[in-house]
């Protein structure tokens, strides 16, 4: 019997990149002979019954699924359900935060920007005491994420202690971290791609009218041959993870020495096999039925 899998994407984020990822996927996985469907986590209902028991409309359907979002806890009751999800639920849960990344590669000799994660506060009270412990360790400018997102969006370069106070008031109701601004890496990153814990692919991002690389916000992809140590960093951090498939962003220091930026469950295939020449869906694929074939 062929073997069939479901791509679950975003209801909310139809964009072409995603479709272009669902795309080659289906094209690659077809001319393995396996199948592929998509749905939106929107359309799948998964949920938890009276009896406490997980009930869904896929289950017994499909042979895995290829997780194309970060909805967590639609992942882990699949996962929960006994389904294969390529990435994992735990892989995306580590990913999908941007924070917790940081904290599940810290004390692994990976070099990262000086991260402090702001407390949480639950009743909208103020207080300078974090901020001023903050600056401490910091120096302007420095750069403060949102915990939860992507495409570059919720990340801003704060010049001044004004507008630190001012990004903190904004977001005292959101997961939130600061870094270490990393001036040496002003507009560009470096993009790798990882499947099954091998760099197949890299390019260098690059983006002359804003200090985030992303292609989303007006950045581009150039070819790039990388240092050893950059790959060994990426190769690392993906065996961590555990992860099926990523795009690890490497910035540079100013001595040329890699910083790990972030780790994305879901990088999108675009502009980089443009850039590369390479067929990552395809490897990508190969992975999966290489991995469903060996249980």
């Amino acid at each position: 019997m062929k073997m069939t899998g479901l791509a679950i994407l975003n209801a909310y984020n139809q964009s072409a990149s995603f479709a272009y990822f669902y795309d080659r996927m289906k094209e690659e996985l077809n001319a393995l002979g396996v199948g592929l469907k998509q749905i939106t986590n929107a359309e799948i209902l998964t949920y938890i019954d009276s009896k406490g028991d997980i009930l869904d409309s896929i289950k017994d359907k499909y042979d895995f699924v290829l997780y194309l979002d970060k909805d967590l806890y639609v992942a882990e009751l699949l996962t929960k359900q006994g389904m294969r999800l390529f990435n994992t639920s735990e892989a995306i849960r580590l990913c999908d935060d941007k924070m917790l990344t940081h904290i599940v590669l810290a004390n692994n000799g990976i070099d990262m920007p000086v991260t402090v994660s702001a407390p949480l506060n639950y009743i909208g009270s103020d207080s300078d005491c974090f901020l001023k412990n903050l600056v401490k360790q910091i120096s302007f400018p420095m750069i403060a994420k949102e915990n939860y997102g992507s495409l570059g969006k919720g990340i801003r370069l704060l010049n001044n202690w004004d507008e630190l106070v001012s990004y903190e008031k904004e977001h005292k109701f959101v997961a939130h971290h600061y870094q270490e601004y990393i001036a040496s890496s002003k507009g560009f990153d470096y993009r790798l791609i990882l499947v099954n814990g091998k760099v197949e692919a890299q390019m260098k991002r690059v983006n002359d009218n804003d200090f985030r690389s992303n292609i989303s916000l007006g950045g581009h992809g150039e070819k790039a041959e990388l240092p050893d140590s950059y790959i060994a960093m990426a190769e690392k951090a993906a065996s961590i993870m555990k992860l099926d498939y990523c795009g690890i962003d490497l910035l540079s220091s100013s001595e040329g020495k890699p910083i790990l930026c972030e780790v994305n469950s879901n990088a999108f295939l675009t502009e980089i096999e443009k850039i590369s020449g390479k067929n990552l869906a395809k490897l990508y694929a190969e992975h999966i039925l290489n991995s469903l074939t060996r249980q």
